[in-house]
């Protein structure tokens, strides 16, 4: 979606052809009277969230460096907490530039890369601050911990406190759409399905007589802009729903609508999403399209990521894995791993490995089970799962299953070259084979992944459609802050057991 800006005291209405006839009585927007309101504690909330977040990660990397003096011992004077927590301050001021605040129509990744650009400008300042003026007054390990944990800790806390603001119905700007057709219907219902883009639609602005007065979702159809502006007077953005509508009218359109912002949403479904930008071709608007998964240098990039983060977890993850492997032997006698033949890059066949949350003669109950129950043979067609699946161990299987970490062991894929962290994740045969040729192509065009955009947003609740979907929007839109993203909403998603089964 593209931003074309629109001055503030833009004057005329449009054309008669393009939106014509009188208006039906304007519904009143009692509902939407609090979201303009109290929509300004939003940046505030947010703002107190991250001073929150940045004091915090002073103590705590204080208070870590404090713990390593028996080993790297060095003087810490209270001049060294209280200039640091000053100096933290900066960055509330920078993440304001990046329009974090409160970041309304900005992607969650694309959120994620600014914060973390941010971050890494102010500390960079500060370390060169206190190295040029202050002779290194300032604890270098403490300032690189603080750093992690801002890293870390800011994005998680920015995530639940618009969680809290969208709950609360705080969050958010008023949008009006304008446009007929489908395609108008498809914008509203993805901005309610993505409230945290902050886009609220409150009206339909349309042409046809017929469809005036009426609710489409509970959003009430106005008629021509000219005729309706009293009923949207207080919408700072219009989206443009320009399916099938002619060029020259779509010009006319974007020019007169009088509101500061007016995004036209092209019909180019399908289209990737991220990373697309405007470009002017003497004229005449072009849309480049980076298509980061071609560049080798992209490629490199996510395999030393993967590296970089699988092993140390690994390591780190062993003495969790002994405990798992010792629950699984003594409740259900066999061997504790599972491994399993799978397409991986290009489709080469790798063995992925997994703890096992099976009886050792699953297929067999899975057969028998579907063969006695058809409304759980049709749930297995569409999703390849089931909610009360016969074939998992009691107790220490639905945990492993419901936590994920029956996955655990695939960090060794990941060490080996043949997963990566996030991707598609690697399906059997009979899986795949549920998708076209076309697509189960394009899925091995990269590596499968540990975890995925699947996981995070349906996980066992999506379908082969969703999953198509969202695999698709994944290889298409691919940069390393889609990765960490993923990674953030993963530990939410295990934490929770959101929708696993």
């Amino acid at each position: 979606m593209f931003g074309v800006g629109v001055p503030e005291g833009t004057a005329g209405a449009v054309r008669q052809d393009v939106f014509a006839g009188p208006v039906a009585a304007a519904p009143t927007f009692a509902s939407t009277r609090r979201l303009f309101r109290d929509s300004r504690l939003a940046p505030w909330a947010l703002v107190c969230a991250d001073l929150a977040v940045l004091q915090l990660s002073v103590v705590l990397a204080y208070w870590g460096r404090l713990a390593l003096v028996p080993w790297f011992p060095d003087q810490f004077p209270p001049e060294t907490y209280q200039g640091m927590a000053v100096g933290m301050l900066v960055l509330p001021a920078a993440y304001a530039f990046a329009q974090l605040y409160p970041g309304y129509r900005i992607p969650p990744v694309e959120r994620l890369r600014r914060r973390v650009w941010a971050n890494a400008l102010v500390f960079g300042l500060l370390i060169s601050w206190d190295y040029l003026v202050q002779n290194g007054l300032w604890s270098r390990g403490i300032l690189v911990g603080t750093f992690f944990l801002v890293v870390v800790l800011s994005p998680m806390a920015e995530g639940f406190v618009r969680w809290l603001l969208i709950r609360a119905g705080r969050w958010g700007q008023p949008v009006v759409l304008v446009g007929a057709g489908t395609s108008v219907g498809e914008i509203a219902e993805l901005l309610r399905s993505h409230p945290e883009l902050g886009m609220v639609p409150i009206a339909h602005l349309v042409g046809d007589p017929e469809k005036w007065g009426e609710e489409i979702d509970g959003i009430p159809v106005l008629g021509p802009w000219s005729q309706s502006a009293q009923a949207v007077r207080r919408a700072k953005l219009a989206i443009v729903a320009a399916e099938n509508t002619p060029s020259h009218k779509l010009t006319e359109l974007s020019a007169t609508l009088p509101f500061p912002r007016v995004i036209v949403v092209p019909g180019l479904t399908g289209l990737q999403s991220l990373w697309v930008e405007a470009r002017d071709l003497g004229g005449v608007l072009g849309l480049e399209v980076k298509k980061n998964l071609i560049l080798k240098r992209n490629r490199a990039l996510k395999a030393f990521l993967d590296y970089a983060m699988a092993v140390p977890l690994l390591v780190f993850a062993l003495p969790l894995l002994l405990c798992l492997i010792v629950a699984v032997k003594a409740i259900s006698p066999g061997p504790a791993f599972y491994t399993q033949e799978r397409r991986g890059l290009y489709g080469r066949k790798i063995r992925i490995l997994k703890l096992r949350s099976m009886h050792l003669n699953a297929d067999a109950r899975l057969e028998a089970h579907l063969d006695m129950n058809p409304l759980c043979a049709e749930e297995w067609r569409r999703y390849f799962k089931l909610r009360n699946d016969p074939r998992v161990i009691p107790w220490i299987g639905s945990f492993l299953r419901k936590s994920s970490l029956d996955e655990l062991p695939q960090l060794w894929n990941i060490a080996k070259g043949e997963m990566s962290l996030v991707g598609p994740r690697p399906f059997p045969d009979y899986h795949l084979a549920a998708f076209d040729p076309d697509f189960q192509d394009f899925r091995q065009s990269v590596k499968p992944g540990l975890t995925g955009l699947w996981q995070v947003s349906s996980r066992s609740d999506g379908d082969v459609g969703v999953q198509k979907a969202l695999d698709t929007y994944y290889i298409r839109n691919w940069s390393p802050w889609l990765d960490l993203h993923i990674l953030f909403r993963t530990i939410l998603a295990v934490s929770t057991a959101r929708g696993a089964h």
